[in-house]
C-alpha cells in the first residue's frame, strides 16, 4: 500500500486538525522560526519572512476560508503588537507592495480581485444548459477554482481559461494541467469561439461583459455570472440553492431584424 494514500497520513495534514489545533500550530511554529533565526542573528526582514511562510504552510491547507485567515493573520499581527516590527526601518513595509503588484497589476484594477469560485458553486447548471456546451471559457480564472468548478458540471468539455495576472495564470495552468489557460486580457480576447463563457467579476462590469457577449457570441451562446446579474437583462434562469452564491445565466439570441412594412396599396 503507498503510504502517502493512507488514512492515517490524510488525518495527520494540517486540513483535518481539530480548531483550534491548526491556530497554535501555525502561530507556534512561526514563533519558533523566528527565535531561532534571531539567535542565529539572521536579519530581521528575512527571519519574519520565513517565519510567516511557515504559518502560511499550516494556514493555506484549512478548507475554511475564515479559519485560514485567523491561522495567517495571527502572527504578524502578534509580532506587530510586541515590537518584532520595529527593527525594520519604514521603508521596508514598502516591499509588501511587491508581491501585490505582482498578483495584481495595475492594468487588472478594473475587474474584480481574486476571489476564488466555490467548489460547487456552479452544481446544477447541466440541468438548464442543454445540450452541454463543448468548449467553455473561464474569462478572469484566479488560481482555477471557477476551471475546476466548470470541470465537475462537464468533464467532457474542453476549458479554457484567462488571467491577466501573469503569477496566477502560471499557477493556473499547473493547478489545471487538464484546461487551456494562458495570461491575457479577458475583454480584449475573443469570446467568439466558446458556447460558454463563465465570469466572477465586480457587478459593475457586468454591463461591459454583457455588451462584449452580445457582440462577438454566436446566438444559442451561454453567459453565466456568480453573484452579480446583468442590470436591465432578464435571465434565462437563476441558480439560487439555500444560502449558495447565486448563479445568473444568460442566453445569446440572434438580433432582432427590423420589420418592414409595404406602403398601403402595394
Amino acid at each position: 500500500m503507498d503510504f502517502r494514500d493512507s488514512a492515517a497520513l490524510r488525518a495527520a495534514a494540517p486540513a483535518h486538525w481539530p480548531w483550534p489545533l491548526p491556530a497554535l500550530a501555525g502561530w507556534g511554529a512561526a514563533w519558533a522560526v523566528l527565535a531561532a533565526l534571531r539567535a542565529a542573528q539572521a536579519p530581521a526582514l528575512p527571519a519574519l519572512a520565513a517565519a510567516t511562510a511557515a504559518s502560511l504552510a499550516i494556514a493555506w491547507p484549512q478548507a475554511n476560508r475564515r479559519r485560514r485567515a485567523l491561522v495567517a493573520a495571527g502572527f504578524p499581527l502578534s509580532a506587530l503588537a510586541v515590537g518584532w516590527a520595529a527593527a525594520l526601518p519604514a521603508w521596508s513595509w514598502l516591499l509588501a507592495l511587491v508581491p501585490l503588484l505582482a498578483l495584481y497589476p495595475p492594468r487588472a484594477w478594473r475587474d474584480a480581485p481574486w476571489f476564488p469560485t466555490p467548489a460547487r458553486a456552479l452544481a446544477g447548471l447541466e440541468h438548464v444548459i442543454v445540450p452541454a456546451p463543448a468548449r467553455l471559457l473561464d474569462a478572469g480564472c484566479g488560481l482555477g477554482h471557477g476551471l475546476a468548478a466548470l470541470r465537475a458540471v462537464w468533464p467532457g468539455a474542453r476549458i479554457d481559461g484567462i488571467e491577466w495576472s501573469r503569477p496566477l495564470a502560471w499557477w493556473a495552468a499547473r493547478r489545471c494541467r487538464w484546461a487551456r489557460v494562458r495570461r491575457g486580457d479577458l475583454w480584449a480576447d475573443s469570446w467568439a469561439r466558446y458556447e460558454l463563457v463563465y465570469l466572477f467579476q465586480r457587478p459593475e462590469t457586468m454591463a461591459r461583459a454583457w455588451a462584449k457577449a452580445q457582440a462577438e457570441m454566436r446566438p444559442g451562446s451561454w453567459l453565466v455570472t456568480l453573484e452579480f446579474e446583468v442590470p436591465g437583462v432578464a435571465p434565462r434562469a437563476c441558480l439560487d440553492a439555500g444560502g449558495r452564491r447565486r448563479v445568473w445565466i444568460y442566453r445569446l439570441t440572434a438580433p432582432k431584424r427590423p420589420s418592414t412594412v409595404s406602403p398601403a396599396g402595394r
